[in-house]
């Protein structure tokens, strides 16, 4: 087993891009972690929600990562580049 540490915070989404050897990490420290799966060690952090993110998902094809965040947005990855692409609005709290 392993462990991956370096959030500042609880994480609540992991998700795996089994043919990269990547998981993808949603935290409370509002940023996302990508790992690699085979050593465990963190590649980058992505930062760019300003609360925290609760979810994340990847695309069919492996190179856009979708995030949820507490921000009331959705943000569109590219994984390549590892930046900020979009940021979707429209959820409110209520």
């Amino acid at each position: 087993s392993q462990i991956m540490r370096g959030h500042g915070g609880p994480v609540y989404a992991v998700v795996l891009n089994a043919v990269a050897s990547r998981v993808y990490s949603a935290s409370n420290d509002k940023s996302i972690r990508e790992w690699d799966a085979m050593s465990g060690m963190c590649l980058r952090t992505l930062q760019g929600d300003t609360d925290k993110v609760w979810s994340v998902c990847l695309s069919a094809n492996g190179k856009r990562l979708y995030s949820g965040s507490m921000d009331n947005t959705v943000g569109v990855w590219d994984l390549k580049e590892g930046s900020l692409v979009r940021q979707m609005e429209g959820h409110t709290n209520s």
